[in-house]
């Protein structure tokens, strides 16, 4: 009988725990997680939210697309603690930045993806504070695109965003509609000089993404762009 999955379902996936190493010679913590059949053409860089108010490589929806994306759409999730942040996985060397000498820290991991994984199509995942390093140091060519998860937009320069504009590689935010930070009007008008940009409000949404419906919406919302001919996701098992 098919079983239905649930915050804590965990899907086959080769997983291993990788070491990412910065130019200022910081050992990064982090985790690789494979479809079984080893193809790593796809594959999501998640960067995640504030470390100093619990943002980690294990926070819900990077966790989550860990336990099931390889399986489900054949994506490779590659996630990491930045600079001073902790996990169950380990603590990365170095101390928070604030977003600054992270930037360090988002160029190694997208070169170790290309050269270590030997990934070919390669998306950033921001979320939250994730967003702005990616907007700011995910510039990398190789990079296929962006996609945001409840962007505040708090650091991010018009000077960033306007590279971004120039850059035309596509752009996809997804907006929570009760957002603590940035709401789905407010975002139209931020990113208003960003013409690539696919801005998708999603209806009863908050910042954190709490409850399994903005779980599957997010898994979906990246599966879509990445890999679109698995969808529809399975809710089961």
């Amino acid at each position: 009988m098919p079983e239905l999955i649930r915050p804590s379902t965990v899907l086959p996936a080769q997983r291993e725990p990788i070491t990412i190493i910065t130019s200022d010679g910081l050992k990064l913590v982090g985790e690789v997680a494979t479809p079984l059949n080893g193809d790593r053409s796809r594959a999501i860089l998640c960067l995640h939210p504030l470390p100093t108010h619990g943002g980690m490589m294990d926070s819900h929806l990077y966790k989550k697309s860990a336990n099931r994306l390889p399986a489900l759409a054949g994506i490779t999730v590659v996630r990491f603690n930045t600079r001073g942040t902790a996990s169950e996985q380990g603590k990365s060397e170095g101390e928070f930045g604030g977003g600054v000498s992270e930037r360090a820290d988002v160029m190694a991991a997208i070169d170790y993806c290309f050269k270590e994984l030997r990934i070919k199509e390669l998306w950033v995942v921001g979320w939250s504070f994730g967003t702005d390093l990616a907007l700011q140091h995910a510039t990398d060519l190789r990079v296929k695109g962006l996609i945001l998860l409840s962007p505040p937009l708090r650091t991010t320069t018009e000077d960033e965003l306007h590279f971004w504009s120039e850059d035309g590689r596509p752009v996809i935010a997804l907006i929570p509609e009760h957002d603590d930070y940035l709401k789905p009007d407010q975002a139209q008008i931020r990113f208003s000089n960003l013409k690539q940009l696919e801005l998708i409000a999603v209806a009863d949404g908050k910042h954190l993404w709490v409850g399994e419906p903005f779980v599957y919406r997010v898994l979906s919302e990246i599966v879509r762009v990445v890999n679109p001919e698995r969808l529809p996701l399975p809710t089961e098992f």
